[in-house]
């Protein structure tokens, strides 16, 4: 059986739902997001993934239709003060977006200053939790981590109170791996989740992040992974 086909997700729908559809060119336009919210709905992809000013348009788009939108916060550094992430947090939240994936202070993490980190993550779970059925994802940006710091700074994640953590923003110089997608998920013990993100093209790479434990995936390149899936016969 091709490789795509094992484990627990065999199908493009299956894989679809899983999918934040994500478009977060600086010079992405209006028109641009309009055809991503159209191929969200057409293609069933859980969330539209975009910078706050596009959040207000992306709620309008997709109103009734059951896909939600996603941001990001502290995009992409991760190095905005905490009180900015969490006002910028709470306009988002207002604008319509129930998804925050923020950015971790990466360099607060690399010198050992968890409480730090923590208490980052902290305000913007805070300003999520006055909208109910929002979630708050945080990028740990793991290719600039050592094992133990991503161990650490997933505890620190739940400690905050966040629902997932994500490999990566995709702008930096590494994306989502197996290793640390898995390392992430058993860390988490079935409390916290976990996105996968970055280099994520094909639906034999995106069924591998599933497999190894990611419960969503953020990717520019959802048409193309579902496309795989209509090459491959995958028999249950």
């Amino acid at each position: 059986m091709d490789q795509t086909c094992s484990g627990l997700f065999r199908t493009r729908s299956q894989v679809a739902g899983k999918i934040d559809h994500t478009l977060l060119d600086p010079a992405a336009t209006g028109s641009r997001m309009v055809n991503l919210c159209r191929e969200a709905v057409q293609y069933g992809f859980g969330t539209v993934c975009v910078h706050p000013v596009w959040v207000a348009t992306c709620t309008r788009l997709l109103a009734g239709t059951g896909v939600k939108v996603a941001t990001v916060i502290g995009f992409p550094l991760g190095a905005t003060l905490p009180r900015v992430k969490a006002f910028e947090a709470g306009e988002a939240l207002l604008a319509g977006a129930v998804e925050l994936d923020m950015v971790m202070n990466i360099g607060w993490a690399k010198e050992g200053s968890w409480s730090a980190v923590e208490a980052d993550i902290s305000g913007v779970v805070q300003a999520a939790r006055k909208v109910p059925d929002s979630l708050v994802k945080v990028i740990l940006e793991t290719s600039l981590l050592t094992h133990s710091e991503i161990s650490e700074a997933c505890r620190r994640a739940m400690a905050a109170g966040a629902d997932y953590v994500k490999t990566a923003t995709g702008f930096g110089a590494g994306g989502a791996t197996v290793e640390h997608v898995g390392l992430m998920a058993r860390t988490g013990g079935g409390r916290l989740k976990v996105k996968a993100a970055g280099g994520i093209r094909t639906a034999q790479t995106a069924v591998q992040m599933l497999n190894a434990g990611a419960d969503r995936l953020g990717t520019s390149a959802g048409l193309a992974i579902l496309a795989g899936f209509e090459e491959i016969d995958c028999k249950e």
